[in-house]
C-alpha cells in the first residue's frame, strides 16, 4: 500500500499548512482536511472510499466540496466509512438540507451520491486485499484511530487522542507494524488544555509510547501551527529514546 500525506497540520496559516488527510493508493482517503482540496478533479473522482476518525471540522471540512465537485463524473456512490457516532454528527449537523445537501439523498434515494458504511472497532474492511480496521481511542467525540494492513505490513494513524490505554493494547497485537503515526496538538506549556482537549502534548505522548511494545518507524503529527517551534524543541529533548521524525505534507510512505 502506498500512502501519500495531504494534510498533516492541527491548522490552518500558510501555504504550507494542510489539515489532516492521507491518500491511499489512488482510491482510499483517511480523513479529509483542508488537504483534500490539492488534488485534481481527476484525482478526487478516483476515490471510492473515505475513512473518518471524527467529525471534528479539521478531519471532514472538505468532504462536502469533495462530493459536489465530481458527483456527476461517478456511477456508484462514495462510500463513506465511520463509526455511528460519526456518522450522525455528519448527518444531523453537515448533510442536513440547510448547511450542505443530504448527498445519501440526491439526486435520489435509491441512486444516492454518498453511501454511510458503519464500522465497528476491530473489524476489518477488505478492500481488493487491503485491510482497514477501526482502533480504539480517546477524544471529546466519538473517534477511532486505524489500522491499515497491506498484508506485507501495516500503518496506524491514531486520529485525535489523548492517552488510551485501549489504543496501545491493540496497537501492540499487530504483528507487522511498520509506522506509526501519531498526534502532538500541544505543547507541553498548554498540558492542561491537552488534558482537557484530550490530546497530546510531547509530556504525555512520551509516557504514552512507554507502552508500545512493537518496533516500528514513529512520525508525529497534528502540531498546532501557533506553537510548531516549541513543541518541536519539546519533542527532540522529551521524545529522544524513540527517534521520532515529523511527518510531512507530501510524504510518501510504502508498506
Amino acid at each position: 500500500m502506498k500512502l501519500r500525506v495531504l494534510g498533516c497540520s492541527g491548522g490552518i496559516g500558510g501555504r504550507h499548512l494542510r489539515t489532516t488527510s492521507f491518500l491511499v493508493d489512488q482510491d482510499i482517503l483517511i480523513d479529509a482536511g483542508s488537504g483534500v482540496a490539492d488534488l485534481s478533479i481527476a484525482e478526487l473522482a478516483a476515490i471510492d472510499h473515505v475513512f473518518l476518525t471524527h467529525a471534528h471540522l479539521d478531519h471532514i471540512l472538505a468532504l462536502p466540496l469533495m462530493i459536489d465537485a465530481v458527483a456527476d463524473r461517478r456511477q456508484t456512490p462514495l462510500v463513506v466509512h465511520a463509526i455511528p457516532g460519526v456518522i450522525e454528527a455528519l448527518r444531523q449537523h453537515i448533510f442536513n438540507g440547510a448547511i450542505w445537501p443530504d448527498f445519501t439523498r440526491l439526486p435520489d434515494a435509491e441512486r444516492p451520491f454518498v453511501r454511510f458504511a458503519p464500522l465497528e472497532i476491530g473489524v476489518a474492511v477488505d478492500l481488493g486485499g487491503r485491510r482497514i480496521s477501526a482502533l480504539p481511542v480517546s477524544h471529546t467525540v466519538p473517534a477511532v484511530g486505524y489500522c491499515l494492513d497491506s498484508g506485507a505490513g501495516s500503518l496506524v494513524f491514531s486520529g485525535d487522542t489523548g492517552p488510551s490505554a485501549e489504543f496501545w493494547k491493540a496497537v501492540n497485537a499487530l504483528p507487522n507494524l511498520r509506522y506509526l503515526l501519531i498526534e502532538c496538538a500541544f505543547s507541553n506549556h498548554e498540558i492542561r488544555l491537552a488534558e482537557a482537549s484530550r490530546h497530546l502534548c510531547p509530556q504525555l505522548l512520551g509516557e504514552q509510547l512507554g507502552r508500545l511494545r512493537q518496533p516500528c518507524e514513529v512520525l508525529i503529527t497534528h502540531l498546532k501551527p501557533g506553537d510548531i517551534e516549541r513543541t518541536l524543541r519539546e519533542i527532540e529533548r522529551d521524545l529522544a529514546a524513540y527517534n521520532p521524525a515529523m511527518l510531512q505534507n507530501n510524504q510518501i510512505l510504502l508498506f
